[in-house]
């Protein structure tokens, strides 16, 4: 008898934890008033995140995962890694029949980064297309996880 896993069991493990991480970035990204220590973090458990979803992930994953960096890189103030990972991420979510939510969310990526890099005009087209795409999530839990994410990202000229 081998104490070795399987392929399978190791890609659920794989699973796990990257929705563990990628769970856990989330959660921190939330907050307002983050410390630097949960800074680390936040980046951290993205970057584990991307690294799981890589192997064992579909397109979608991925382009979630490249989502949350340029999120988190954004919300750091780190406009080359944003702008690079939301390069990974935005073409799936305006080339693909996504979700309202996926929609809401990548717009919502994408003005937080255009803040982070200073383009106003980008920041105000994406903030108010997020806006647009959220009109049309129907389910409250959803909802509330999009408007956590818009407490972070801010109007533009608030």
């Amino acid at each position: 008898m081998s104490d070795k896993p399987t392929p399978e069991d190791v890609a659920l493990w794989q699973k796990r934890l990257a929705s563990q991480a990628n769970n856990r970035a989330w959660t921190l990204a939330e907050i307002l008033d983050r410390s630097p220590e949960e800074d680390e973090e936040m980046l951290h458990a993205a970057h584990a995140a991307m690294y799981f979803w890589e192997i064992v992930g579909d397109p979608s994953n991925h382009a979630h995962a490249a989502q949350l960096l340029a999120h988190v890189y954004a919300l750091l103030r780190l406009p080359g890694p944003a702008a690079q990972y939301l390069s990974k991420s935005l073409p799936y979510f305006t080339q693909h029949d996504c979700a309202p939510w996926e929609k809401a969310f990548s717009h919502a990526i994408a003005a937080n980064v255009a803040s982070a890099e200073g383009n106003a005009a980008a920041y105000a087209k994406h903030y108010a297309e997020a806006q647009a795409a959220a009109a049309h999530i129907a389910d409250p839990e959803t909802r509330e996880m999009f408007v956590a994410t818009l407490r972070v990202v801010h109007a533009p000229n608030s």
